[in-house]
């Protein structure tokens, strides 16, 4: 078997080499569809490329990675989508988020995106069509971005305490390189972001385009997730984000006021 070559998992060896895989795994989910190619897992890991190569046969063994046979490139296989099923349904930030963020989109007429941290990493967890003949689709559900690359990511980066941010920042510095980004630059972003309460980017991540973010916070005023507008750069200049911020943030507070609800609900229960 494939996985002998593996180190046990209760050693200092196996340990790495379980983390190691696990990073793998997250870069070759950032793939999406598309997937991603040797060098690439192994220049974002920081991994040498034999190690890069021996991770992903065996997860390719394990069927937890598979690879495109024309072209030659890297993607989340079907035991992650069986393991995923394991986990049973709960309330979740999208729940209860969801239909603020279709009243959102409804009301500004763009895609409205809802995005969570997971590690070091953003990943979209819905989008909402609005109304407006072109919808600007950059983010699939279920991409993910290393924390920084993105408004979402900004903004959620904002929300932690500056030294977990940065250590954070630190540890994809390579990764947001990838996507012509310095840690300093998303050093300085986070700041202005804590300063001024969301993230405007006038250009976004497809050409012809503007974003924006702002963090969703809990009942407790800690941030759970982001929420984010791609449009046209037409569609969202300066004057008209203002107004767009206004129906973003007044959507986030009724957000925050449900999850105080369901907290309030719970305690009674106890």
């Amino acid at each position: 078997m494939a996985t002998k070559s593996i180190a046990r998992a209760d050693s200092p060896d196996g340990a790495q080499t379980v983390r190691r895989a696990m990073s793998v795994l997250r870069l070759v989910a950032a793939g999406q569809d598309r997937g991603v190619r040797l060098t690439d897992v192994a220049a974002m890991s920081g991994l040498a490329r034999p190690t890069v190569h021996r991770l992903l046969k065996v997860l390719m063994d394990e069927t937890a990675v598979e690879q495109d046979a024309g072209t030659r490139r890297y993607r989340i296989g079907n035991e992650i989508t069986l393991l995923g099923l394991a986990r049973p349904g709960g309330v979740s930030v999208r729940a209860i988020a969801d239909p603020y963020l279709a009243a959102l989109a409804a009301e500004v007429g763009d895609t409205v995106f809802l995005s969570v941290r997971h590690g070091a990493d953003s990943v979209c967890i819905a989008r909402y069509l609005g109304s407006h003949p072109i919808q600007v689709l950059s983010i699939d559900v279920g991409a993910r971005r290393p924390l920084g690359a993105s408004v979402s990511g900004l903004a959620l980066l904002a929300g932690m305490p500056p030294g977990e941010a940065e250590a954070i920042i630190a540890s994809n510095e390579k990764r947001l390189q990838t996507a012509d980004r310095t840690a300093k630059q998303v050093v300085e972003a986070v700041e202005a972001v804590r300063r001024q309460g969301h993230v405007y980017a006038p250009k976004g991540v497809m050409q012809g385009t503007t974003a924006m973010a702002v963090p969703v916070r809990d009942a407790a005023g800690q941030v759970v997730a982001a929420i984010s507008i791609a449009t046209l750069s037409e569609r969202l200049h300066r004057e008209r984000a203002r107004t767009v911020l206004a129906s973003m943030q007044e959507h986030v507070d009724r957000i925050a006021k449900r999850f105080g609800e369901i907290e309030r609900a719970r305690a009674r229960r106890r």
